[in-house]
């Protein structure tokens, strides 16, 4: 700090008082700058060949670097003059890169203890079982997100005071490291997830978990390239947690709504308004309790609560139960399948649902069993098909076993067209691929 300070003020005076009193092709400023620079970068040299200290070498590293270069030339006159001698850096490059390494080595190091240790903390609050704090309503556990977060880049930051080349070689190091420690967190999640179930706060804490992903996928969307292979994999490591979250969180639902959905064929699909109301009061139960999931977990979740409820119904539909003779039986059933899928959309919609791709699935297969006329057929199953290309023949056969009076052949004209009008395209969200016709 002296020596830095001293040459400034020295060359600062050799600028204003001394240079007019020499001839222009003495180069006065040149000699006391050189001069100067050589003293101060000599020293230099033999601090950077002593032993040092982390934080000395951090030090050593943002004079080269930082400090001196541009504290140097904040005079406006010093830097001008400064321009013209070129006096360069105060370290031989092979030195600055043997100290750049054992900075990033060092830090590199010190972040990924750092991160250990904020992750051991945090499954030891799992393992206290208290309720998480709640913040605008929605579970929090970021005090992890926040502390690894803060992490990263209060290191990037204090590598960028060094040079935008160290600050871009951590940040490169660090983004490897945190898809590992993510997948870490990951491995710590399942372990709790499976052996925790009967904590009073099991539930709170699995959603706490699931809107900390948040923080860390905003941090990546916002400060990763586009193309980082780091960053995919930490949105999948994301992904997965939060799929494996929702998985546990929709159980007890989805294992509540099977034995409802079973009374639509077990009563002809007489009382499906009366079903359907069950279906809609027990789902939203549950969905009360996932309120406390941050806006895109809670939207996420209801999509598959919605997805769930379509398929579990085509499901039903498609257990070749009932098989109605009379066009006036097939036009009563297709109107009780179309009052369902209007409460339905409208029970998800109101909840937030925003998969509207699922909408048209069952007043499309209501129509199916309305119609008649063996060409409107074909055209509202090749309208089927091109809204859900994953459908499949023996999707289809199934449920028009419910058309009881349709003759093998116009069975299998229908069928054909089926076929002809749906190529292998890989659907954008499956829908039929995930139900087994037995």
């Amino acid at each position: 700090l002296h020596m830095g300070k001293t040459m400034k003020e020295d060359l600062t005076v050799v600028v204003k008082y001394i240079k007019q009193l020499y001839p222009p092709e003495f180069n006065v400023f040149s000699t006391y700058a050189e001069l100067y620079h050589n003293y101060f970068a000599s020293e230099a040299k033999k601090n950077a060949e002593s032993h040092l200290e982390d934080k000395d070498i951090y030090l050593l590293l943002s004079w080269v670097h930082n400090i001196y270069p541009k504290d140097m030339r904040k005079d406006h006159v010093l830097d001008e003059e400064l321009e013209k001698v070129k006096l360069g850096s105060l370290l031989p490059s092979s030195l600055s890169k043997e100290l750049e390494k054992k900075y990033l080595d060092s830090e590199e190091a010190t972040i990924k203890n750092s991160l250990s240790k904020c992750l051991d903390k945090e499954i030891q609050r799992w393992k206290e079982d208290k309720e998480p704090e709640k913040l605008n309503g929605h579970f929090q556990s970021e005090l992890l997100a926040i502390l690894v977060i803060q992490s990263i880049y209060s290191g990037q930051n204090r590598a960028k005071d060094i040079s935008a080349a160290v600050g871009e070689e951590l940040s490169h190091r660090l983004w490897k490291e945190l898809p590992a420690f993510l997948k870490s967190y990951k491995d710590a999640f399942e372990d709790f997830k499976e052996k925790s179930k009967k904590h009073r706060y099991y539930r709170p804490i699995l959603i706490a978990n699931i809107n900390n992903c948040w923080n860390f996928r905003d941090y990546a969307e916002k400060n990763m390239a586009e193309k980082d292979d780091n960053k995919a994999s930490i949105l999948s490591t994301l992904s997965d947690i939060e799929n494996s979250g929702f998985d546990v969180l929709l159980q007890q639902l989805f294992a509540q709504l099977k034995p409802i959905y079973k009374k639509f064929t077990e009563n002809k699909w007489d009382s499906s308004n009366e079903i359907m109301n069950e279906i809609i009061k027990t789902t939203s139960k549950h969905i009360s309790d996932f309120r406390t999931l941050e806006d895109p977990f809670y939207h996420a979740i209801v999509e598959k609560i919605h997805a769930r409820l379509v398929k579990e119904y085509i499901v039903r539909l498609l257990k070749r139960k009932v098989s109605l003779k009379t066009p006036a039986q097939q036009q009563n059933l297709a109107q009780n399948i179309s009052k369902n899928a209007a409460d339905l959309e409208t029970f998800c919609t109101s909840n937030g649902s925003r998969a509207t791709w699922l909408n048209s699935a069952l007043p499309k297969l209501a129509e199916i069993i309305r119609l008649q006329d063996l060409g409107a057929i074909k055209i509202e199953v090749a309208t089927l098909a091109t809204t859900y290309p994953d459908i499949r023949k023996r999707h289809l056969e199934a449920f028009l076993y419910i058309k009881g009076n349709l003759s093998r052949g116009e069975l299998k004209s229908i069928l054909g067209y089926l076929a002809d009008s749906t190529a292998s395209t890989p659907p954008g969200a499956p829908l039929f691929s995930n139900i087994n016709v037995s």
